[in-house]
Order: structure tokens, then sequence, then C-alpha cells
């Protein structure tokens, strides 16, 4: 059975004079040819291979540096106590991904893993510390070594080359297939956190998408009460100031939403989002016709999607209250077009009746003005208002970052 070697010490077959072979006698060609292909794996391994991929290569890249028949990585099953023949060169057809070998401590492979001890067994027909599997007997396996695959956390598995040949396996082959083993081994430790990280990343994800949802539904609750409110008093003024708070309102639930159906929750496109605003603005604006003209594909940080939004509610409201009063088919055009890489325009334009000569809107002193100047200033935008005949157009330049603090 098992040698009482210590944990690091490989359990090596005794040789027909009952010495350890010597590990010199294999050719300094050899060693470096041994060292190049590690280097050629630690290379792949380095540029992001999939899991697939690094086995395949590994398996591979094992045999070719040992002059081995057959490589294989035997992945542990825990629930059966079994390898599975995750990966392999060499192996009949249907072994790969079906096959699967013992893993107890009679087992060289589960010797290996529960030991962390390598295993070499240079005479499989007189071996009689462990049990030969029957893979290796009927594919004519005469000689094998197994390595532990260990990162950081708990074992993979086991590392395993198989030849039919009378030649023996040396301790700087061992060398060779622990350093293959180590490699492989810190790159799957390297798989398991990405997966873990992408796993807490998906849930967050989740529940931020279900949080903006929640908030969503909340902001809707309360612009449907506002609403309710407004209907019900008897007073034309207070029910227009109840009806703009609606608006308002509505319009911070439009971006909740855009952000529990969307995967970015940093950025968002402004052009669909100011869309989106545009087209869901209640009866209060429904004698307007709303002109949309917008480029998609701008993208700017959420926070500053909410203050865009902002504006261009104000905007549209005070058109529709102002420009057209209760005048049945006055056209709004809202327009968002990109300036120039770092910054893009959103203007506002009506036909109505415009302003009296003389009168600087900018320096009204109403709500809608005073917001508008707000959130113009947050987003270190420049506001101007241009005369037409008829109407009157805001036109907004806005930076698409925030400026450096």
């Amino acid at each position: 059975m098992a040698s009482t070697n210590g944990p690091d010490t490989p359990v090596v077959e005794a040789n027909s004079a009952g010495d350890v072979p010597d590990t010199g006698m294999r050719a300094l060609q050899d060693r470096i040819r041994q060292q190049e292909l590690l280097a050629e794996l630690g290379v792949t391994a380095l540029q992001g291979a999939t899991l697939e991929q690094l086995l395949n290569e590994t398996v591979r890249l094992a045999a070719k540096g040992l002059n081995a028949d057959f490589c294989k990585v035997l992945e542990h099953i825990p629930t059966s106590n079994r390898f599975l023949v995750r990966a392999g060169v060499g192996w009949d057809k249907g072994v790969v991904g079906s096959a699967t070998v013992g893993a107890d401590l009679d087992s060289p492979a589960g010797f290996a893993l529960r030991t962390g001890k390598s295993v070499i067994s240079n005479h499989l027909e007189n071996e009689e510390r462990f049990r030969t599997s029957e893979l290796l007997k009927q594919h004519g396996v005469r000689r094998a070594m197994n390595v532990i695959l260990q990162g950081d956390g708990k074992p993979f598995g086991v590392l395993e080359v198989d030849s039919r040949s009378d030649d023996e396996f040396l301790e700087h082959d061992l060398a060779f297939l622990q350093g293959v083993a180590n490699i492989l081994g810190m790159a799957i430790e390297r798989e398991r956190h990405e997966r873990k990280l992408n796993a807490a990343l998906e849930k967050h994800k989740f529940l931020l998408a279900e949080m903006n949802h929640r908030v969503k539904n909340s902001l809707s609750i309360v612009t449907s009460m506002l609403n309710l409110q407004a209907r019900d008093i008897a007073n034309p003024e207070l029910t227009g100031y109840l009806n703009e708070a609606a608006n308002r309102i509505a319009a911070v639930a439009k971006f909740h939403d855009q952000l529990s159906y969307g995967s970015d929750f940093e950025r968002m496109d402004i052009g669909q989002y100011v869309t989106s605003i545009c087209k869901n603005f209640d009866e209060n604006v429904a004698h307007c016709e709303m002109v949309i003209d917008v480029v998609d594909g701008m993208f700017v940080a959420t926070d500053r999607a909410v203050a865009v939004a902002m504006i261009v509610n104000e905007l549209i409201t005070n058109a529709a209250k102002y420009a057209y009063k209760n005048n049945v088919g006055g056209k709004v055009h809202i327009k968002v077009v990109k300036d120039s890489p770092a910054a893009f325009t959103l203007s506002v334009r009506d036909e109505g009746v415009g302003v009296a000569s003389g009168f600087d809107i900018l320096e009204s002193k109403g709500l809608g003005m005073r917001i508008v100047k707000a959130f113009a200033k947050q987003l270190d935008a420049k506001v101007a208002v241009q005369s037409h005949d008829p109407g009157i157009e805001f036109v907004i330049s806005i930076p698409l970052d925030a400026a450096p603090s």
C-alpha cells in the first residue's frame, strides 16, 4: 500500500535494483524543452484562455513534455467519490467527459488527492501499492504519474500522465508535471473566483433593478394621487400646480423605469430617455403635438440624465401652459443632437405667442424657470433663448460628462 513518506514527498516505485531512479539520466535538452513548454502554458493562462481551452492545452503540453502516450485531467466529484476524465489526450473516443475512476486511497489518483503526495508508478504490471484502473489496462498503460491540482481553495482533482513505453518517469519529470499542475491549479482557482464575482455581480444587478422598479411604482402611485387630487379641487390654479408636480414626479419615475429594464445602471442613452419622457406626458399637455427628433447612442451618467429630463419636463410644460394655453394642435419640437464628442444640444421650441419685446424669460421668477436654471447649472450647461416667428426656442448646450472637480 501507500508509502509513509512526508506530506510533500513523492511516492516513487522502486526499480528492479531497489534504488530510486537517477534524476540525472534525462538529457539536458529534454529539461530545457520542458521549461519552454511550462512557459508556453503560463502564457496561455495569462492570456485569459477559457477553462476548457486551458484544460485541453494542459494535457497536450504535459504529454508532449514527457513523451507520453496519454494525459488526463481528473476532476474530483465529491458526491460519488470518483474522478471524471474532464480533459485528455490519446484516449479512445468516449473516454473524455464520460469515463470515471475511483478516488479512494487505493487509487493512485485518490491517494495523490487526499495526501497531497505525488505518485510515480513505473511498472504497473507489478504494482502492489495501488489498484490499477480498468481504463489504464484497456489502453495498455505500463507507467503513470499523478500530481494534485491544487489552487488556493479546495483541490480540483489530479493531473495524470500515462505511457505504454518501457522507459521510467524520473524525479525531474515529476517536477515538470507538478509545474504544469501548479499553473493549471492557479488558473482554475482564478476561474472559480471570477465565477463567484460574476454571480455576485448578477445578484447585485438584479437587486438594483428590483429596487428601481419598486421606486418607479411608488412614484407612479404618488403621481396618480396628485392627479386625482387635482381633478377633485375646484380651483383651476391649484389644479395646475398639482398637475405640474405630478409631471415632475412622473419624469423621475420614468428614469427609474428605464433603469429597471436596462443592463447599465451607471449610464443612460439620453436620446431614448428624452423620447420616453415626451411620450408619457399626461392629459395636461394633451392639446399639444410632440415633434421629437433625437439622436440615439449618446450616453450620460444616470444622475445627469435625470437633470436633463427635468429640464425637458419644465420646458414642455412651459410651452403647453403659456405658448398655446388651451389651443389644440400646437406643436412642441424637442430635439437632441450631438455637437461634438464631448457635448450635445437639447432644444425645445414652440410655435406660440412668443414673449413681449424686452422681456427676458430667463430672468423670470416662476418655479419652472428656476428649476430649468438650477438643473442647467448642475449640468454645467449653457441656456439660450431664441425668438422665432412664431414662437420661441430654448437651446441648452450640455457636456456629456461632468466637469472635473
